[in-house]
C-alpha cells in the first residue's frame, strides 16, 4: 500500500454500488413489478439525497468543491485523453474525479433525479405514493373532466419518466466507457478503485 492513497471513502463506494444495483432493478422492473418499481425508486431517491448531503460534509474527495471544474477543464482533459500521443496527458494531477468524471456524476445525479421525480409524478396522477391527495365527492361530469385530463397528464409524464430513464441508461454506458478509457490512458484500474477506495499514486 506504499503507493496507494484512501480517494473513495465507505460512503461514497456504498452509494456508487448500490445505485448501481438499485437502478438495474427499477429499470428492469417497470411496470411488470410495480411495487418493486417504486420502492425501489423511493430507495434511490433516499440515495442520492444522502449523497448530496456527504457531498457538503464528507471526506475531502467526496465533496462537490472538490471536483467541480468549468467546463473548458472538462474539454481540454477529453482532448488530451483521446489523443493518440501517450505521453499528451492533462498537467494537473486529478487524485480524485478528473474534469470530465466531474461532469458526468453532475449529469447522471441530475438525470436520475429527474426520472424519479417524474415517476414520483406519475405515480401521483395514479393517485398513489407520497405526493398522491386523496379526492372525494365529483359529480359525475367533474369526475369525466378529470380522467380525461389525468389521462393526458399521465401520457405526458410517462414519457418524460421514460426519456430520462433511458437517458440515464445512455449516460451509464459513456460513463463507463470512460471509467475503461481514462484507466487504460492513466495505467489505473478504476473499477477496483471504487471497491477498495485505494487509487494509485502519481498517475491519473
Amino acid at each position: 500500500m506504499n503507493n496507494q492513497i484512501y480517494v473513495w471513502d465507505r460512503m461514497v463506494r456504498f452509494f456508487h454500488w448500490t445505485l448501481v444495483l438499485a437502478f438495474i432493478i427499477a429499470y428492469l422492473s417497470g411496470d411488470e413489478l410495480e411495487l418493486v418499481h417504486a420502492y425501489t425508486g423511493y430507495y434511490i431517491l433516499g440515495l442520492i439525497a444522502v449523497r448530496v448531503v456527504w457531498g457538503f460534509i464528507g471526506t475531502r474527495y467526496a465533496r462537490f468543491s472538490q471536483f467541480l471544474y468549468p467546463p473548458s477543464a472538462a474539454i481540454t482533459y477529453l482532448k488530451n485523453l483521446f489523443s493518440k500521443q501517450t505521453d499528451k496527458k492533462p498537467k494537473e494531477h486529478y487524485i480524485g474525479h478528473n474534469p470530465a468524471g466531474s461532469w458526468m456524476v453532475i449529469a447522471l445525479l441530475l438525470s436520475i433525479l429527474a426520472t424519479g421525480f417524474s415517476g414520483l409524478k406519475l405515480y401521483e396522477l395514479e393517485g398513489k405514493g407520497p405526493l398522491a391527495t386523496t379526492v372525494t365527492e365529483y359529480s359525475q361530469l367533474q369526475q369525466i373532466a378529470h380522467d380525461d385530463e389525468n389521462e393526458q397528464d399521465e401520457d405526458l409524464w410517462e414519457d418524460i419518466h421514460e426519456f430520462f430513464a433511458n437517458f440515464t441508461v445512455l449516460l451509464i454506458f459513456l460513463h463507463f466507457g470512460g471509467v475503461i478509457l481514462s484507466g487504460r490512458k492513466h495505467h489505473q484500474n478504476l473499477v477496483k478503485s471504487m471497491i477498495t477506495g485505494y487509487k494509485t499514486k502519481n498517475t491519473q
